[in-house]
């Protein structure tokens, strides 16, 4: 019989045995449909996000290219070159205090001064609905502004109310409902005031050194230059300028990239999902083949080859699969109209209904190469079902291996899923880690499964016949240990570390970094300034700790002369070349900082300009001793040798800079201040009367409260959490599924033992106590394995990655033993009941 006519009368036969519905197949069907499901919508509402910035580019941008200086306003040359370009608008950024005139209130807010051709693209929607240009307007020595629904609350506003910012008196004309480019310009810690640059000017807030941005956004004159003809002739043009440059086609790249980075995390939890449910996979395939023994055993009766019969179940179960995997593949489609209903107001995302086939398509190959996976090894021992099974009813008990084909093609669908899932991801180091702990885990689970069996052998002769038969149950050949460990094992696992990881970072965020944090952060101190701000700061606090250091903007251009921008930079160490950073100079070693490698420069120094890099920045750039470092700092170009590497404590949340320079380095320059006042004496009617006297007395200094800081990013990290335990509640879905198929794989034998127990004598509610131990022993040493796994993997991402202190958390402890032992418990006996009442007399003629 040649393979095309068998491959057809397999197909044919494998479409008549399904035409008896999808019995046995149900958990099979849940497993990979959720799994799927999980991958398809986190990618499928990942590229419905990342398209609309493409798409929307110009909009979220204000313009087709954006020229961003930090510090300082372009210069005449500068303006020039951009008006070459086409229209031009400008906008300029700064963080300050807005404050309430009797002086009662006061709160951080983010102000944006625009001129009247702004925005370039898009529209500006305010409440009430009048034109920008009305609502900025000056009248009667006011200017009007509008403001972030946020301030208004937090101070207590209406519209037609009048606050100070710097040395100028603002009328609030109306609230902000739509800022076409409030995402290009970035996250922000404080409400946003939009303002007119006129305004801006008579606050007084724009000093010599002052920490603002300054955007000029462009809108091409046809035809329009490519997007790198730009950056070349502007780098070519004005090598010096050093701005930042962005087109329309990378509107907002940071939040394009987190946005990439958390979804190939989720793929990856979803992954997890998907592999757990592969375990689900093979029980479901074994206990429906175990299902079939008389029909394999008739059909090869009948002449039917092994190879055939292999290919008639192998048809049913990639039909089946691929039932599954469509049902997956229905909730990733709809994913993204779901998630524009939640995230349509703050992130450009289409309400329109669209297919994602790129998403849809990765999904459903994860979905396949997990069935083929986990489901060839039982294809494999079914195969060596012999003809003599049809005449004897008896589950069969694979014994060894398949024969090496079935292995071959296990190995080979493995290591494609593997392939799949690194080369899809952008950080293909930490999907490769992922990867090989999931294999670890698998292995381990497996190992503990038989440490578990090694101890019930082991264990001392207890008197309760119920207990003696569950310790029986854990070891005897066709156990259930190794299904109950496996199963649900790897998704308590998971759910354990992020609980763990989750909480230790909300502790971190909540109740330890604000108490050796600094209270006060103070920005924007002119020169002119400082003895008087020292002179407030300690009449208010007169335990507190003023630590005070120059501070300048600049950004890194250069590696030994190379350009950071044509460099491969690992992931992890972009942040230090995206945008522009923080700099000082120092005669002295920082506070919380120490030399590791390396000298520190003489108080006296006056040579060649030297730079301190932190070292695990510079190791994650690439950086030794000796290298050169370029940097544009106020639009001159400085080039400094690294003189040594310093370790920074930058949990302290104190005053800390990845490079500190020679004090000649910037000698003569003009810049600003920057300190921090910590008092660990002082309570909320303190702080508040600090940062009341330091707005009132200097009104263009900008004063962060770091516990309300902290707030803000505590609320980001919860609702990342929930994503994130969304994620791994899948998981462990599909691990309560795997472990509804393994046990109800197993009825089988359970039903023979049932049978012949009662008929020796036992009682129901003795086998009922029996099956509870074993269960309960089961589900406590899986919660064991768990905690010890799970607290591990958040011990390393804690201690290693994050840098934080890790410690054990009593109630996800007890939730995981709970969890873990309801589970199994209660899925076990739902299971058991049916067997229990089962007729002795069918059973024992079949044995």
């Amino acid at each position: 019989m040649r393979f095309r006519t068998r491959a057809s009368t397999a197909f044919r036969i494998a479409l008549r045995e399904l035409r008896g519905g999808l019995k046995g197949f149900y958990i099979f069907l849940a497993c990979i449909a959720l799994g799927t499901g999980a991958i398809a919508a986190v990618n499928s509402v990942a590229t419905a996000i990342t398209g609309s910035i493409a798409s929307e580019g110009r909009t979220l941008l204000a313009g087709d290219v954006r020229f961003e200086l930090n510090n300082r306003e372009a210069n005449t040359e500068e303006i020039g070159f951009l008006q070459g370009l086409g229209d031009i608008s400008v906008s300029t950024v700064l963080r300050s205090m807005a404050r309430l005139p009797d002086g009662s209130d006061q709160s951080l807010v983010e102000v944006k001064a625009i001129d009247g051709a702004y925005p370039l693209y898009g529209t500006f929607v305010a409440d009430p609905a009048r034109p920008l240009s009305e609502l900025v307007a000056a009248s009667d020595g006011r200017f009007g502004a509008v403001a972030a629904p946020l301030l208004l609350e937090r101070l207590g506003l209406e519209v037609g109310d009048e606050i100070l910012i710097g040395k100028a008196r603002f009328v609030i004309a109306g609230s902000i409902a739509t800022e076409p480019d409030a995402i290009s310009d970035g996250f922000g810690f404080a409400p946003r005031l939009i303002t007119s640059r006129e305004a801006l000017k008579a606050s007084g807030l724009v000093e010599t050194g002052s920490l603002v941005e300054h955007a000029y956004k462009v809108r091409l004159t046809a035809p329009a230059p490519t997007p790198e003809e730009i950056r070349r002739k502007a780098e070519s043009t004005l090598p010096n300028a050093g701005w930042s440059i962005r087109t329309s086609d990378r509107a907002a790249p940071s939040l394009t990239e987190n946005i990439e980075r958390f979804s190939q995390f989720l793929t990856l939890v979803g992954l997890t999902a998907l592999v757990v449910g592969g375990v689900g996979v093979a029980n479901a395939v074994r206990a429906f083949l175990d299902s079939k023994r008389t029909v394999i055993a008739t059909l090869k009766c009948l002449g039917a080859p092994a190879s055939v019969v292999v290919m008639v179940y192998f048809f049913q179960i990639t039909i089946v699969a691929a039932i599954g995997i469509l049902a997956g593949l229905v909730l990733g489609a709809i994913a993204p109209l779901i998630a524009s209903y939640y995230l349509a107001g703050f992130l450009p995302i289409s309400t329109e209904p669209t297919l994602y086939p790129g998403a849809l398509l990765l999904a459903a190959l994860f979905g396949m190469l997990v069935t083929l996976a986990f489901a060839i090894l039982p294809l494999g021992h079914a195969r060596k079902v012999p003809a003599t099974a049809l005449f004897r009813e008896q589950g069969f008990e694979p014994r060894g291996w398949p024969s090496w084909p079935y292995l071959a093609a296990t190995t080979l669908a493995l290591g494609a899923l593997a392939a799949l899932a690194i080369l899809t991801s952008e950080e293909r180091r930490i999907a490769t880690i992922f990867l090989v702990a999931m294999a670890a885990g698998f292995v381990l689970l497996r190992l503990v499964a038989l440490g578990i069996a090694y101890l019930a052998r082991r264990s001392p002769h207890v008197p309760s016949a119920a207990l003696r038969l569950a310790i029986g149950n854990i070891h005897r050949p066709g156990a259930l240990t190794p299904a109950v460990t496996l199963s649900l094992g790897l998704g308590l696992s998971l759910l354990v570390a992020l609980a763990l990881i989750d909480g230790n970072l909300r502790r971190e965020l909540s109740a330890n970094l604000p108490e050796r944090a600094p209270n006060f952060f103070f920005i924007d101190i002119q020169k002119s300034e400082i003895e008087g701000f020292r002179s407030v700061v300690e009449g208010q606090s007169q335990n507190g700790k003023l630590v005070e250091v120059p501070m300048l903007r600049g950004r890194i251009l250069a590696f030994n002369d190379t350009d950071v921008a044509k460099m491969d930079v690992p992931p992890e160490g972009r942040w230090v070349l995206r945008g522009d950073r923080g700099i000082t100079y120092a005669e002295s070693v920082p506070e919380n900082a120490s030399v590791i490698e390396g000298d520190w420069w003489p108080a006296d120094y006056i040579g060649d300009p030297l730079v301190s890099f932190s070292a695990e920045e510079a190791g994650e750039l690439g950086l030794k001793l000796g290298d050169t470092v370029t940097v544009n700092v106020l639009g001159r170009n400085i080039t400094a040798k690294i003189a040594n590497f310093r370790k920074v404590e930058w949990e302290s949340l104190s005053i800390n800079f990845v490079m500190v320079f020679s004090p000649n380095t910037f000698a003569g320059a003009p810049h600003a201040w920057l300190a921090t006042l910590t008092d660990a004496s002082a309570g909320p009617a303190e702080e508040a009367a600090i940062l009341k006297a330091v707005t009132r007395t200097f009104p263009t200094i900008t004063s962060v409260r770091v516990k309300d800081a902290l707030d803000v990013v505590d609320r980001l990290v919860g609702q990342l959490a929930t994503a994130i335990r969304a994620a791994a509640a899948i998981a462990l879905v599909a691990s309560i599924l795997v472990l509804s198929g393994a046990l109800a794989a197993g009825n089988r034998a359970r039903t023979h033992d049932a049978v012949v127990l009662k008929t020796l004598g036992a009682t129901r509610a003795m086998l009922i106590r029996a099956f509870t131990y074993e269960y309960f022993l089961l589900g406590a040493a899986t919660a064991c394995f768990a905690l010890l796994a799970g607290g591990g993997v958040a011990w390393y991402v804690l201690s290693q990655i994050m840098r934080l202190p890790s410690n054990f958390l009593p109630d996800v402890a007890l939730a995981t033993i709970l969890l873990s032992l309801v589970t199994t418990i209660g899925i076990g006996l739902a299971g058991t009941w049916r067997i229990l009442g089962q007729k002795a007399a069918p059973v024992l003629r079949e044995l």
